[in-house]
This record gives structure tokens, sequence and C-alpha cells, in this order.
């Protein structure tokens, strides 16, 4: 009997499902190059950047995109946290899936340093034979330099993709003009990234696709609790401008009011504003446990079906719980 017992405890551990460990996205650059700001920034946590001091060493932290584990690593760049790095790679570098190199294209004089360490980050992902995609933030490129100087930013920032190209020949190197003062700027760079990760992406955006031109929607988005766009669908450009900008709006008024399913009727606890001649529709949608998400939903009238709204909500849930 005892044996039989041990038999049954064996077979029931190898049936047990295993855990896939967290996919690791790593933040790296100099100190003052806005890598934790940009974090805080898709979090909404405005109040903390203004107070934000630099940080030190490795800051970790697990956060869930699409039912997906995320380890998040923030690498302080302060000369003698960087030094650590790379005198023990194994522990800060090695597992690195996606890596995020952030450089302040304000600081020109320290844009030679931001190099060199870049091609140093490259050079310890060489030893430890793994080549994640690196995705380059020209940061703070804020909409006041997009307005006072376009051709100096512009010429600055070719100039400086020539500089990387002949200082590495890294394969996959892709390019983010970022800034916290634009915030859609970040949430479209973090969202594609992590978008990277997850196989079912495709069939999210042919839902949210049948969905708006069922409800006659020029656009719609899905956002998660970290300002992260999950899938979308825009008629056209203007309308993906009206709604890229307008997703931190209605996610900052969403924080503000503490917005929650009050109502008795979830489908009517909703907000709808008119912006520019426009109706737009936000609410939260309930498909997955682990946190919130939201529809933002541009119409030229501000109806739709409780029905179609609930098979859309359905059919999210069904693909993300598998």
């Amino acid at each position: 009997m005892e044996k039989n017992l041990k038999q049954s405890i064996l077979y029931l551990k190898k049936e047990e499902p295993q855990v896939p460990e967290p996919s690791k996205i790593l933040f790296t650059g100099l100190d003052g190059a806005g890598k934790t700001s940009i974090i805080l920034a898709l979090q909404r946590e405005f109040s903390k950047i203004a107070i934000l001091s630099p940080t030190r060493g490795a800051q970790r932290r697990i956060f869930s995109f699409l039912g997906k584990d995320i380890s998040e690593w923030d690498l302080g760049g302060q000369i003698s946290y960087r030094i650590s790095y790379l005198k023990n790679p194994d522990k800060y570098f090695d597992g690195t899936e996606i890596a995020i190199y952030v450089i302040d294209i304000q600081n020109k004089p320290r844009i030679p340093e931001a190099i060199s360490y870049f091609k140093d980050v490259i050079e310890q992902f060489k030893k430890l034979e793994i080549e994640p995609p690196i995705y380059i933030f020209l940061h703070k490129y804020d909409p006041a330099l997009k307005r006072n100087a376009p051709n100096e930013m512009k010429n600055l920032i070719i100039d400086l993709k020539q500089t990387i190209r002949k200082a590495t020949d890294y394969k996959e190197l892709y390019y983010y003009q970022t800034s916290i003062y634009d915030l859609p700027s970040i949430i479209t760079a973090m969202s594609e990234i992590l978008l990277s990760l997850y196989p079912k992406s495709e069939l999210i955006e042919k839902t949210i696709i049948e969905f708006a031109k069922k409800v006659n929607s020029e656009g719609v988005v899905i956002i998660d609790s970290n300002s992260l766009v999950v899938g979308s669908y825009y008629q056209n450009d203007e309308t993906k401008h009206l709604l890229t900008a307008s997703t931190p709006y209605f996610l900052t008024l969403n924080d503000s009011f503490q917005y929650t399913n009050v109502l008795e009727d979830k489908f009517e606890d909703r907000m709808i504003v008119q912006r520019f001649g426009k109706n737009f529709i936000f609410k939260q949608i309930d498909i997955r446990k682990d946190s919130p998400y939201y529809l933002l939903l541009l119409k030229e009238d501000p109806v739709f079906r409780k029905e179609d709204f609930e098979s859309f909500a359905y059919l999210l849930k069904e693909i993300l719980s598998k």
C-alpha cells in the first residue's frame, strides 16, 4: 500500500503543470537617462517622478501582461554600479529576453559615454551567448524640442543612429523617440515591445477589428492597468492620433475618480466624453481576475448594443484564458 501511495504521489507530481519563468526585460543605460521615470510614467506615478533620486543597484519588479509574468530589471546607471554589472554578467544580464537601452539625447556631452557603455552591454550578451532584441530609447525627446528645434533634433538623431551603427554590428536594434511629457510615445513603444512576446496578439487584433466593424466604431483600444495597449483598431491615421493622444487622459481621469463598477448593470458603468466633435466611450472590461482592462472606443454616436459588448468581452476572455 505504501508503495502504491508513493507511486501515486510521483505520478501527480509529474502531472503538475510547469510554471513558466517570467520573461526578463532589462532597462539599462547611464544614470540620469530616465529609465525609472519611464517605468513610473507607465504606472501613472507622476508625483514620484518629481522627487526621484538615482536608482541604487538593480531594482526588480514582477508584473503581468496578458497573463504572462514579466520580470522587469531597472539597472541603476551610476559608474560604480555599471562596473559591478560588467563584472557579474551572469547575475545581471543572463536570461534577458528584451533589452531596453535608454539614452538622454538632451545630454550631448555624455552621448559618447552612453555609446561606450552600450558596447559594453552588447559584449556581455555575446559572452553569455544570448542575442535579445535591443530597443534603444532616444529619450527626453520632449514636445518643446519638437516644436522649437525640429531640424537640430532631427540631425542629432540621424547622427546618433549612424554612430551606433558604426560602433556595433549587432543584428536586432530598434529605435523609439520617447519622452515622459509625451506619454503616448512611451505607451506605444512599451506596448509594441511587450506584444512581441505574446503569440496571440494577432488573434486579439482580429477580434477587436470584428467588434469595431459590428458597432460601427472608428477605432478601438484595449488597455491594461499598466497603461499598455494589448490590442487596437484604427480606421485611419487621424483616428489613431486621436485615440493614442487620448489614452493617457482617460486613464488619469479614471484614476482621479477611482472609477469602479458600482452600478448593477455593468454595461452602463462607463464614461462618455465628447472631444474633437467625437464621442469617446471608456469602460472597464472584466476579462481577467489579476488586473483590470479598459476599452476606449471612438464613435460618431455613443450607442452600441449590450449584447455586442458582452460577446466581445467573452471572446477576449476566452483568448486570454488559454
